[in-house]
């Protein structure tokens, strides 16, 4: 990947540091312009947030929960569940996002991961600065994206490591210290949750009427990436000014969210344009198919906006699993889904590594980079 990117603007400033400074107005480089700020709602306590939600109505909108169990039996026969996978399919039509139950992770291993992360950010301030990151590669302790001057931030830290290929790998120097099991804990939850990527893999592939294995291999077979954020959402003064995340659609092929436990953050837009909070299930991932699955898929599966919103009152964390092309293989639209019949190839074929440098130069920006690259492809692809 190109190497354009060697520092950051200006001198980067820890959202943590801030929160705990005890300010009660937030700085003007984290306010967002009128039309971008959340509607922020008072967060309730766990125990009454608990109690609100069994009384909630029915038909409140949330995004589609599926179970995998049935598919995760269907796969040790040899084959894919057919309801799951119809299932599956609905809600990349329908949403972009979905929740998996019953996944094949083990709850106690996410828990570990999650918790070895709320560790970290707990340590003293000048022992997490010793992992600062660049813009040249982004691993290690981050505060900010992309790398124009000026730019209006996010108010949220994070730590950024490469999980996989193996090759690709970030060295030790990059992995906190403490807490100790930090590494350990979070290589076990990566190597768990790239396997559930690769379940999916298969069914997005079956649900297009293609074999199992083509969007595994167009993407790059067992040399496809998995990356690691964990978020730190610090508590906010001005909740209502400012954003955990800006609007943005993910890059890559899928996210697999582990979210906080306790405190809702993550929110999702429909089609109408309205935000939805996302209510997390217990030892649940979210999911979204990010613009690689769009442009693989012509279209029919479309990347997301989501965003993060922040309160006054509680921290939040959660750990985000990017899993990607490898990085020089020219992704576009499967021959199998351009026919005569449907829609032309609607993108041009680019490799990730070239697509997310506008990612990491402009930061999170809607879904201005792959609506800009719609229509862009040449008869012949």
């Amino acid at each position: 990947m190109a190497d354009c990117m060697q520092e950051w603007p200006e001198p980067v400033v820890r959202v943590q540091a801030l929160a705990e400074s005890g300010l009660s107005v937030i700085p003007r480089c984290y306010v967002k312009p009128p039309c971008d700020r959340p509607v922020v709602v008072a967060l309730a306590p766990a125990a009454v947030q608990s109690q609100l939600e069994k009384e909630q109505p029915s038909d409140i909108i949330s995004i589609p929960v599926v179970d995998l169990g049935e598919l995760l039996l269907a796969e040790d026969g040899g084959g894919l569940g057919n309801d799951v996978t119809e299932a599956v399919a609905a809600a990349c039509r329908e949403w972009g996002f979905f929740q998996v139950v019953n996944h094949g992770v083990r709850p106690e291993l996410m828990r570990a991961a999650r918790e070895a992360w709320r560790g970290f950010f707990r340590r003293p301030l000048a022992e997490k600065q010793s992992y600062a990151n660049s813009p040249r590669t982004y691993e290690g302790y981050g505060s900010r994206l992309g790398v124009q001057k000026g730019a209006v931030l996010d108010w949220g830290d994070y730590f950024f490591l490469h999980l996989a290929p193996e090759a690709a790998k970030s060295t030790t120097k990059f992995w906190p210290a403490n807490p100790s099991n930090c590494k350990e804990a979070s290589e076990e939850y990566g190597r768990e949750v790239v396997r559930l990527c690769e379940l999916l893999m298969r069914v997005l592939s079956v649900s297009l009427g293609l074999d199992e294995a083509h969007f595994q291999r167009a993407f790059g077979g067992a040399e496809c990436g998995a990356t690691l954020r964990a978020n730190y959402y610090p508590r906010c003064p001005q909740p209502d000014l400012t954003l955990g995340l800006s609007a943005h659609s993910d890059p890559g092929a899928l996210t697999v969210l582990l979210a906080d436990e306790h405190v809702r953050g993550l929110q999702v837009r429909r089609g109408d344009g309205e935000w939805v909070t996302v209510q997390p299930v217990r030892d649940a991932f979210i999911v979204n198919v990010g613009d690689q699955v769009q442009i693989l898929s012509n279209s029919v599966y479309k990347s997301v906006e989501h965003r993060v919103v922040v309160n006054a009152e509680e921290e939040r964390i959660s750990l985000a699993l990017f899993y990607n092309p490898k990085g020089d293989v020219p992704i576009a639209p499967a021959p199998e889904l351009v026919t005569a019949g449907n829609l032309p190839a609607l993108y041009p074929p680019m490799t990730f590594d070239e697509y997310r440098l506008y990612v990491r130069n402009k930061g999170a920006r809607g879904k201005a980079q792959i609506e800009a690259l719609k229509g862009q492809a040449s008869p012949e692809n």
